[in-house]
């Protein structure tokens, strides 16, 4: 499994990279998980967390409520002990296990949703679970062991969130993408622009790698290109 070290000593793991990527950050002692793939994926999940010896997590962090990233959420409060931090705005879609369908940002993908999101929608639910934490703006991960913070980037739903580690790190859910030569651009977001400003304060810390939720890590130098090709346009 692919790994990350941080200038604190914490251990970034990729457990998940089909669909959807999964992570588990560590610090030798505490266990966060940040989402969960898609339901069918379980088995792979949680047999890759026994194979890293994981029994339990002290939490379970989701960037967003979408299917593929809060699909095993409930499994995962249910047998690893885990409480479920989301963002206040993703809190009904949890509890409802509801997955809104987010707004294509090209031709094809708004030609897709047009045709097609409605029935996607019903088709994408999740098992349900309530959430235990809710987030508005930042939360500080200090009392949990970590320097680190979850930071509100909303654009590509509402109530995404990324998780900052030791300003070195960003773990950005579907903020950016990583599957795409030369871009970070999702090709599924709500809100462009309010997406763009979070790129910016994304930049803002002193994240040198921004891994994303799908594909592989974009280094500081692309989403900075990205970004400011996109605001000039």
């Amino acid at each position: 499994m692919k790994s990350w070290k941080t200038k604190s000593g914490y251990t970034i793991i990729l457990v998940l990279a089909e669909r959807s990527n999964v992570f588990l950050l560590t610090n030798g002692q505490n266990n966060i998980l940040i989402d969960t793939g898609p339901k069918r994926l379980w088995n792979k999940l949680d047999n890759r967390l026994k194979r890293l010896k994981i029994r339990h997590l002290d939490y379970l962090i989701l960037t967003h409520s979408h299917f593929d990233h809060a699909g095993n959420a409930k499994r995962i409060k249910k047998n690893y002990h885990a409480k479920l931090m989301v963002h206040r705005m993703e809190a009904p879609f949890i509890t409802s296990g509801k997955s809104i369908i987010p707004d294509g940002t090209n031709i094809f993908t708004r030609t897709l949703i047009n045709l097609f999101g409605k029935s996607l929608s019903s088709r994408l639910r999740f098992e349900s679970c309530p959430a235990d934490i809710l987030i508005d703006s930042t939360f500080e991960l200090r009392e949990f062991g970590f320097n680190a913070y979850i930071w509100h980037t909303p654009g590509h739903t509402q109530g995404s969130m990324s998780i900052i580690i030791d300003n070195e790190i960003a773990l950005v859910g579907d903020t950016m993408f990583g599957i795409f030569r030369g871009s970070v651009f999702p090709p599924y977001a709500d809100n462009v622009p309010q997406m763009l400003q979070s790129w910016r304060k994304l930049l803002e810390t002193g994240c040198s790698l921004f891994i994303p939720s799908h594909g592989s890590a974009n280094s500081r130098a692309l989403v900075e290109r990205d970004y400011y090709k996109r605001i000039n346009f």
